[in-house]
């Protein structure tokens, strides 16, 4: 716990065998009260691994895609009494040693989200970042900073904390159930007002982390710019999309 908040990590896993074990080694178990790990319908055998490691283990029947895993992860968790929800990728991409400081910066009221930055301090071509996503990874923070009207230093970190109140709030249901889960979830923050802060976060690229092929990347790049577009339409009131909706359907806690 931290300040008397119960904190869960979440990981929403994919092949993730030969790297979640020294995830999961590193997480900071003193202050974290409950790991869960959703797994996606892998060919591996992450589902064994993470059962021997004593993780509590949920297997989705039929692949959801990225998204969808994490409305499962944020569901289980907070149905576990978690006041902080912390994302962590179990393919050791992010460094779990820094949970305890992201989850801190939620759990003492400072912020209602944390992101851990690759590109603070410039750690993301450091850590080995394919100078091509480096550089969609720019054009498209710098897209989306211009239409949210905010600064971050990147908005594609998989590397999370979240206050339950932002996961109960948010209507998360009605977003994707692929990657550019992750964008939209950070826009709804933005354009109802949530907190974000952000600390710089050393990654790690090799070639068991995960990453998202050309062609997705392409179709995630189009979604992070149309829910960009989506985002200003809707605060000019010239049109209404359920993602931005107070009323769109929420996690079914």
């Amino acid at each position: 716990m931290l300040n008397g908040k119960r904190i869960a990590v979440v990981m929403p896993a994919y092949n993730a065998e030969k790297t979640l074990e020294i995830t999961y080694n590193e997480i900071p178990h003193d202050v974290v009260d409950i790991v869960i790990l959703v797994d996606d319908q892998s060919r591996d055998e992450t589902v064994t691994l993470a059962r021997k490691l004593g993780i509590d283990t949920i297997v989705h029947p039929k692949n959801r895609g990225y998204g969808g895993n994490q409305k499962t992860c944020y569901l289980n968790a907070l149905t576990k009494g978690a006041d902080v929800v912390v994302m962590l990728h179990p393919d050791y991409q992010y460094t779990p040693r820094l949970l305890a400081a992201m989850a801190a910066m939620v759990a003492y009221g400072e912020y209602d989200i944390a992101l851990g930055s690759r590109v603070l301090l410039g750690g993301a071509l450091k850590g080995g970042m394919p100078f091509y996503k480096f550089i969609s990874n720019r054009f498209l923070t710098w897209a989306g900073n211009r239409m949210l009207g905010v600064q971050l230093s990147e908005y594609h970190t998989g590397y999370r904390a979240f206050t339950k109140e932002v996961l109960l709030n948010l209507p998360l249901e009605e977003n994707s159930d692929n990657f550019v889960f992750d964008n939209q979830m950070l826009a709804q923050a933005v354009f109802f007002g949530y907190r974000i802060g952000e600390m710089s976060c050393p990654t790690k690229y090799f070639e068991e982390a995960s990453s998202i092929s050309f062609l997705p990347s392409v179709k995630y790049g189009i979604g992070v710019l149309r829910t960009g577009m989506q985002f200003l339409l809707q605060k000019w009131g010239l049109q209404q999309y359920p993602i931005f909706q107070r009323e769109g359907r929420k996690l079914p806690v």
